[in-house]
């Protein structure tokens, strides 16, 4: 019962971040009318420096903001690519407690190898004519006329007359918001990542309030809400269930063990999985020195922690075509490395 509890709200809070997400990305991009737009397709290595920092930050946030400006059609398919290179999820935090100097240059690396991979998978996509996901077809930019968010007129009508849209989702957000603050959900302590995943909902609570009706109903609620929203906890549920499940059977520590020689296949195979359980092992074996730090490198290289899990709800399709990418790239950089004695 505990292990089921865990898992919903773990989901709770993936399903809260891209929620909070694409509202935001999605809202600024409105009001600027398309100016965010420009700024991340202003080039394309642009968007393979921006997507894989944003990916190379401690945690799961930066690679759920570039699943989120993926899917808006912000960045590329080498763009997310490079950011998900980048990323190494939660385990950040424990190689930062238990290796912290070479736990920087990992992440540095990461982070070069992702703006060199997120080029090569464009280049490759381009040669072997790989059509990545379409932007939404309901993201669309309103004029200045039709989308006045702070409007005195507006912002009385919201609350005076107020639609059962806008009720559920600001009782919603202040329910996160409390659940959050107490730690309900989310991490326990107040860490960077709490403080920021408050201030995020928060912000969201005061879009939902004030923008438009036609904008909540379309943008908001039709969209997001309805489209992605449900999909998005369902999948975090389900692969999180089936992942803590399959872990309690599957001793992976006592293979790696046993056999060496497969030690960096497996840890490739086993970034894959779309969760951070399964990399933690492979920190824990290079902390101990029971593994060289081209094994390490090669499943964070894979891995994305929790960050592929939004875009599975989004598209199966391009989220397997990432993942190969990255497998294939991983292999061969960590092979390369295992191959001169790293």
């Amino acid at each position: 019962m505990t292990e089921i509890v865990s898992v919903i709200k773990h989901s709770l809070m993936i399903t809260t971040f891209v929620f909070v997400m694409m509202l935001i990305v999605d809202y600024i991009n409105v009001i600027t009318s398309g100016r965010l737009s420009v700024l991340m397709k202003g080039g394309k290595w642009r968007q393979y420096m921006t997507s894989s920092f944003l990916g190379a930050t401690p945690g799961c946030l930066g690679s759920f903001m570039n699943v989120s400006f993926y899917v808006h059609g912000l960045i590329g398919f080498g763009a997310i690519v490079g950011g998900m290179i980048a990323t190494s999820g939660d385990e950040a935090f424990v190689m930062l407690t238990l290796f912290p100097g070479k736990a920087l240059i990992l992440f540095g690396l990461l982070m070069i190898m992702g703006i060199i991979f997120g080029f090569v998978a464009d280049r490759i996509a381009s040669v072997l004519k790989i059509t990545p996901c379409q932007e939404c077809d309901l993201q669309q930019i309103h004029t200045i006329e039709t989308c006045q968010c702070f409007d005195k007129t507006e912002l009385s009508k919201n609350f005076f007359n107020i639609s059962i849209q806008r009720a559920v989702l600001v009782l919603g957000t202040v329910i996160i918001i409390v659940a959050l603050t107490t730690g309900i959900i989310g991490p326990e302590e107040w860490n960077w990542e709490k403080v920021t995943l408050t201030i995020l909902v928060a912000v969201a609570a005061v879009i939902v309030g004030s923008v438009p009706n036609h904008y909540l109903r379309e943008h908001i609620w039709d969209h997001i809400v309805r489209k992605h929203l449900w999909k998005i906890f369902l999948w975090s549920l389900l692969a999180l269930f089936v992942i803590n499940i399959g872990l309690e059977h599957w001793n992976l520590e006592s293979f790696i063990k046993s056999h060496m020689g497969w030690v960096l296949i497996i840890s490739g195979i086993a970034g894959i999985i779309p969760e951070s359980g399964p990399h933690m092992i492979f920190v824990i074996m290079f902390a101990q020195g029971l593994i060289p730090f081209s094994v390490l490198l090669t499943s964070s290289f894979v891995q994305d922690g929790h960050g592929m899990l939004p875009l599975l709800s989004y598209s199966v399709r391009d989220s397997v075509m990432i993942k190969a990418f990255n497998l294939v790239f991983g292999l061969v950089v960590g092979g390369l490395l295992f191959a001169i004695g790293w």
